[in-house]
């Protein structure tokens, strides 16, 4: 079939290497079994903190291959894991697939495992289902992975775990997320599955170290084995080669270039080549877009989100004929190169709706696989690179840490002659359909795009804990002067008092606790940091540099909320740093508007979200759509996607709506949100110290003996710091410059109202590229931006301090705190914010994690 030359990616189709060109230019070598050439491919990975990436032949996700080798290789594996396992211990074994690499290679496994049931991580949450587990893949661009079993006794039985990945490179993800289960549901044999074991010679050997201190057997079952040997400079060098060969431009061209223009242009100093992202020189009209009708069986999971059982397999493997036929009949007839495209995490029901439609159409059709993802790679269109074209689109899914690019590889150019893109129906938006979607990008390059769409199953819900029918009334939010050295009117604290109670012990025990499993980060409180007469004068220093910045800022960001959030809004700081700044926005609305706003303070807390208690109380007395969160700065944007997750669950358990997750922030260095006063990152100083410049009020406290399921949670008033609380000065400081700034306030909220305001997350790629530089592999022990720097020194176990090269008075108390603790302090050139706090990497088990630890459950 001449077209077969078109899919020119696998060696044994072109007698080139998909690697060769990248192992040229960088001087990466493939070392181990011969299979890894026909396995694996390389490409350049459009991000900062890795050169090269590891592109699967067989996968199905970066390169279209034919089904059933896709699924082939996945059973393979399964059948060998039983072999191992023996009969009767497969029987009670339970796969589990990492998101979105792995979906369908996991699901592949537990076909060959046998009647196994299978669940994968995921990164969508749904309402309505709670979270049995969760864990952030820390080495590369992934976000938060969920669990979210329909029936969470899925994950507490006895018999083996087998834990499936696309490649084993480091182990820490896997190893972490063992050890986390393993805490709470210990089992006695893990088996880890991966295509390829590409682990380093000191990677290599953690495996029975780890087996040996959870007191478990833990197996290795792959594929094919190597290591990939990187020379010095690789990183510097790849970068250089990506900014060669990125073009803005590219990702809506029309035409490739040719394997000439390729070389030429990658040898020349003068004009770099431009990305290959386009179809053929002849597509020059786009095709058609149609859809067709599966008729997916009733009640069968769309893949593994959820659960999937041996009861939904036979379901689907009884269905699966009749919705390939239907699909073969919506082909036009001349079609002779078809590919079925899944869609991120939807990655089984393509796949095997793909292998069925392959076994009804025969040779006559050449059928392939593969599906759309998050990852961005460089595509440049060489017989020796693995990613030879790009098509880019934005999500469609609504996902849960904000829209972005996604991409679909290898599709333009490469000779089909219809595509059948397969979606489920959360992800059938009016973004999929857009003219920059992916229905439109496809039929640009392919005579033929068909749309399938597969329900999105919604796990029943019934055999849910019901909530009382009359739950206890609610207090009154707490106030100072008895709760707080805040004036009654400035903030209600929608929490408990806890005052009399002992909750601080020393940071490195509190780390201690944490790291070994007995508590949680917010079962306990630092012991309040008693600064210097030295420090003092610092803060003095700063707050009198800095009063009229922060009041821009305040009255910025206040004035951005009164245009587009509500003309009478309902203010509501995360307790504690976002209290003063809700203070001053309260201010700032009397000084300019005359509006006397509520504002209320409540409690969230990483890995448990939002007080639900509070939500309650707050729906009940103002509207929720009126109600703004608000928070002092965002660091890498933790809580922004905690506080959207802990909506949608609360939303789903109460049925209330209307509150809005966008949080408004005096300073947002990590774009991490669109209502802000300023994304510079500068000194604010109630970041300077803890509960003295907060009202005197400590970090919540949320602990199962002392916070009941209708109570608020818990903070501590600390009366005895009285003669030292700078709470009112720091307020009235900022507050007396308001005047002053009236009208620089009101050109640069012009400014800002006017401007793209769309979050870019860079905050979260550069603590990503810190880590990995870093040596550290883990995003949660880095901290960045000054303010959580200053909380890294006051409350943390602190390694080091990374601060920006000439970066000045800023940072003086910085380096004070460093000087006191013993921290050393390193310059660095371009760092993005100006300074970043690294965590003591001999707690990297403790309280680093979304919950307090590094995996959480």
């Amino acid at each position: 079939m001449t077209d077969r030359a078109h899919a020119a990616h696998a060696e044994e189709e072109t007698g080139v290497w998909s690697g060769s060109w990248v192992a040229e230019r960088l001087g990466v070598e493939l070392a181990g079994d011969e299979a890894l050439t026909g396995l694996l491919g390389l490409a350049l990975r459009r991000n900062p903190k890795r050169a090269h990436l590891l592109v699967s032949n067989v996968l199905g996700k970066h390169v279209p291959q034919s089904p059933s080798v896709v699924y082939g290789h996945g059973v393979a594996l399964g059948r060998r894991v039983r072999e191992l396992l023996g009969a009767e211990a497969a029987e009670r074994a339970v796969v589990l697939g990492y998101a979105e690499t792995a979906t369908g290679l996991g699901h592949s496994v537990a076909d060959g495992l046998g009647p196994a049931p299978y669940l994968h991580s995921t990164r969508r949450a749904v309402a309505g289902v709670a979270r049995a587990g969760g864990f952030e893949e820390s080495h590369s661009h992934a976000t938060s992975h969920l669990l979210l079993p329909q029936d969470p006794a899925l994950l507490a039985g006895d018999g083996p775990m087998v834990l499936v990945d696309d490649e084993f490179s480091t182990g820490n993800t896997v190893l972490n997320t063992i050890r986390a289960l393993h805490e709470r549901y210990p089992r006695k044999r893990y088996v880890v599955v991966a295509l390829v074991d590409m682990r380093s010679p000191a990677d290599a050997g953690r495996l029975d170290d780890f087996a040996r201190e959870i007191g478990a057997r833990v197996d290795l079952v792959t594929t094919a084995s190597g290591t990939v040997r990187l020379p010095p400079g690789v990183l510097e060098k790849g970068q250089e080669l990506v900014a060669r060969y990125e073009s803005p431009a590219a990702d809506l061209a029309a035409a490739p270039t040719t394997e000439a223009t390729t070389k030429a242009a990658t040898e020349a100093t003068t004009e770099p080549a431009t990305e290959t992202a386009g179809g053929s020189t002849g597509a020059a009209s786009p095709g058609s877009v149609e859809r067709v009708d599966l008729r997916w069986p009733h009640d069968v999971p769309d893949g593994g989100r959820h659960g999937f059982t041996a009861a939904d397999r036979d379901r689907l493997e009884s269905a699966l004929p009749g919705m390939a036929a239907r699909i073969a009949e919506a082909l036009p007839a001349r079609a002779r190169r078809v590919l079925v495209l899944g869609f991120e995490e939807l990655m089984y029901a393509p796949l095997r709706l793909a292998q069925a439609l392959e076994q009804a159409v025969g040779g006559d059709v050449d059928v392939r696989y593969s599906t759309t993802t998050r990852s961005p790679v460089l595509a440049v269109d060489d017989p020796g690179y693995a990613i030879r074209t790009r098509l880019v689109f934005p999500a469609h899914d609504d996902p849960a840490d904000g829209p972005g690019e996604r991409y679909a590889y290898n599709v333009a150019g490469a000779g089909f002659d219809a595509v059948i893109a397969v979606v489920d129906s959360a992800a059938d938006t009016p973004a999929l359909h857009a003219p920059d979607g992916l229905a439109a990008r496809l039929a640009a390059h392919v005579p033929h795009v068909l749309l399938a769409v597969v329900p999105s199953y919604v796990p029943h819900t019934s055999h849910a804990p019901q909530a009382p029918e009359r739950p206890p009334m609610l207090p009154e939010p707490l106030r100072g002067p008895a709760f707080s050295s805040y004036a009654p009117d400035e903030v209600g604290w929608l929490l408990q008092d806890l005052s009399d109670v002992t909750l601080e012990a020393p940071t490195e025990e509190r780390e201690e606790a944490i790291q070994s499993g007995g508590a949680h980060y917010a079962e306990s409180l630092p012991v309040e940091y008693q600064p210097s007469e030295q420090y003092q004068e610092l803060f003095h220093a700063a707050l009198e540099s800095s009063a009229a910045r922060l009041a821009r800022a305040v009255g910025a960001v206040t004035e951005v909320v009164l245009a587009e959030r509500s003309p009478r809004p309902v203010l509501v700081s995360l307790a504690r740093a976002g209290t003063p700044v809700g203070v001053l926005m309260r201010r700032w609305a009397q000084f300019r508007h005359g509006l006397d706003l509520p504002h209320y303070a409540v409690s969230i807390v990483r890995g448990r979200g939002i007080d639900a208690n509070a939500l309650r109380w707050l729906a009940g007395h103002h509207d929720p759509a009126d109600v703004v969160f608000v928070d002092g700065w965002t660091g890498k944007g933790a809580i922004t996607r905690e506080l959207a997750t802990a909506l949608r669950d609360f939303e789903a358990s109460d049925g209330v709506t209307g509150f809005s997750p966008e949080i408004a922030v005096l300073a947002d260095p990590g774009s991490c949100v669109r209502t802000y006063g300023t994304r510079d990152d500068f000194l604010i100083p109630s970041a300077c110290l803890n509960s003295t410049v907060s009202g005197l009020i400590s970090r919540t406290v949320l602990r199962a003996d002392l916070v009941g399921p209708h109570d608020f949670h818990g903070a501590k008033f600390y009366r005895e710091l009285a003669g030292a609380d700078l709470s009112p000065a720091f307020l009235d400081a900022v507050s007396a410059r308001f005047p002053d700034v009236t009208e620089s306030v009101d050109a640069h909220a012009k400014d800002l109202l006017s401007a793209d305001r769309t979050p870019t997350w860079e905050g979260w790629a550069a603590v990503e590229r810190i880590s990995e530089e870093y040596g550290i592999h883990d995003v949660n022990l880095v901290k960045p931006g000054v303010g959580e720097t200053t909380r890294v020194m006051l409350r943390r176990v602190p390694w080091k301090v990374l601060a920006r090269a000439g970066a000045g008075a800023d940072l003086d108390h910085v380096r004070l705190l460093a000087e006191q603790r013993g921290v050393p302090v390193e310059e660095v050139a371009d760092l993005p914010y100006t300074c970043v706090g690294l965590i003591h990497p001999q707690y990297t088990r403790g309280a680093t994690g979304a919950d307090g630890k590094a995996v959480t459950l």
